[in-house]
């Protein structure tokens, strides 16, 4: 949504997967333009990716740092207690500063804070304009780093956050098509199953840390072995399941 008007601006700006050169030319630009540009951090205060993006851009006395409960899982009530405290805090920053700038991993409108800062706000701040800038996803970059096709010809594309179960995830790769999977350091040996036994594990990659010092990508046949040398995914890996294709071309 965009207006002309005078009255406060909240801009969701995507600032991609962790790599500064990936912020597209219009994000950097809201980014710069804005009054104040919120960055999510954790109630530890670590320096989020999100942040550490936008530091690439913008000077640090632009940015204001603002608690959210990226990691609360398990305790609803200081959850929600804490997303609240978030948008009241970026209500004020509306009042005060005119147009703000919430930098987000990814894109605005794929699985982000965002959404939820949005609509908090607007019921704060109901004359607030929201817009958002799209960004690079994690798995544009990880099909562009690990060589793999999202999509060909009339192929789906079926993007699952393996945080609603990995039962979710076996039944899309069952399907046709690609399937991406979000979210699943976690049950990475569950998602290393389950692509064995749909019969996906040939040609599908998992990456963490895209764009990063830190970055990792290896094929997903290397989950098991990494598993049980004891290491660990973290919780923002990415994986690709290639669609099954017989010959170049043949579904144009």
């Amino acid at each position: 949504m965009s207006s002309a008007g005078g009255g406060p601006r909240l801009i969701g700006v995507g600032v991609g997967p962790g790599d500064p050169d990936l912020v597209t030319v219009k994000g950097v630009k809201a980014l710069r333009s804005a009054s104040v540009v919120v960055v999510p951090v954790m109630a530890d205060g670590g320096t989020g990716r999100a942040e550490s993006t936008v530091l690439h851009h913008v000077s640090r006395e632009r940015i204001e740092r603002v608690v959210f409960a990226l990691n609360e899982r398990e305790d609803r009530v200081r959850r929600e207690a804490a997303w609240d405290a978030a948008g009241e805090r970026v209500a004020e920053l509306l009042r005060a500063r005119g147009t703000v700038a919430f930098a987000t991993i990814g894109d605005p409108n794929v699985y982000s804070t965002f959404t939820y800062l949005a609509q908090t706000v607007g019921e704060l701040v109901p004359e607030t304009v929201v817009e958002t800038v799209p960004g690079i996803t994690a798995m544009q970059d990880l099909a562009a780093r690990g060589g793999a096709v999202l999509t060909e010809g009339t192929e789906p594309l079926t993007l699952v956050p393996v945080t609603a179960g990995v039962a979710v995830l076996e039944e899309a790769l069952r399907g046709p098509g690609t399937v991406v999977a979000y979210k699943f350091g976690r049950l990475a040996g569950e998602v290393a199953e389950a692509l064995r036994a749909t019969g996906r594990l040939e040609g599908a990659v998992w990456g963490s840390s895209l764009g990063l010092p830190e970055e990792s990508i290896r094929p997903a046949s290397a989950l098991a072995a990494e598993l049980a040398a004891g290491g660990a995914l973290p919780y923002l890996s990415t994986l690709i399941a290639p669609a099954r294709r017989e010959s170049r071309g043949g579904k144009l």
